[in-house]
């Protein structure tokens, strides 16, 4: 999607400089999973660990961005693609600053994730499936939400009566039923030679 009568401004700063200054290549983690999955707390655990380590990252959180820029949108199909899309681009521009952006966001569609690795580039986009299973997430259910989708007070709740499309080949694949938090954070560094 293109805005009419715009025109691209070439900067004087480019990527290859704001990654040399930084000593890092940006590159984009997109974590995805089922609610309670432990996305997030994956996702932060690994942040601390890139930012101990001296990397400059940023994490784009599900939650939190609905709080601003998503604020607008709901839960059903068409407001979730949208959600991708935008924290796609966010995330596109985060990397070209030569960060290392962690968005941490259910995004059940393959398709979205596609077009996020299309739109980010393949070299710099790592999709980290959370893989865990739905019993495991209901049992966990942190915010209650499962509950609620099951009492039928929340609807379009992913695993319950909206899909989530298992991603077929992620670069990182967790299985926190298997995994301590700690361990799943040494499966990322290493996938990043960090």
């Amino acid at each position: 999607m293109k805005s009419e009568n715009t025109v691209w401004h070439a900067q004087s700063v480019s990527r290859v400089m704001r990654e040399q200054q930084k000593g890092q290549r940006g590159k984009v983690l997109w974590y995805t999973g089922l609610s309670g999955s432990g996305k997030s707390t994956i996702a932060n655990a690994v942040d601390s660990k890139l930012h101990e380590l001296g990397k400059h990252t940023y994490l784009l959180d599900g939650d939190n961005v609905r709080h601003g820029l998503n604020g607008d949108l709901g839960f059903d199909d068409a407001a979730r693609i949208e959600n991708i899309r935008r924290v796609a681009e966010v995330a596109k521009l985060f990397a070209d600053a030569g960060l290392i952006v962690s968005t941490a966001f259910i995004s059940p569609f393959r398709s979205d994730r596609d077009y996020a690795r299309e739109l980010i580039g393949v070299e710099d986009f790592v999709e980290v499936f959370i893989d865990t299973p739905l019993e495991v997430c209901e049992q966990r259910d942190p915010k209650g939400l499962y509950k609620k989708a099951q009492a039928g007070e929340i609807k379009h709740f992913t695993g319950i009566d909206s899909d989530y499309q298992k991603p077929a080949n992620p670069e990182i694949h967790i299985k926190t039923a298997e995994l301590s938090i700690s361990q799943a954070v040494e499966q990322v560094t290493q996938f990043l030679k960090i």
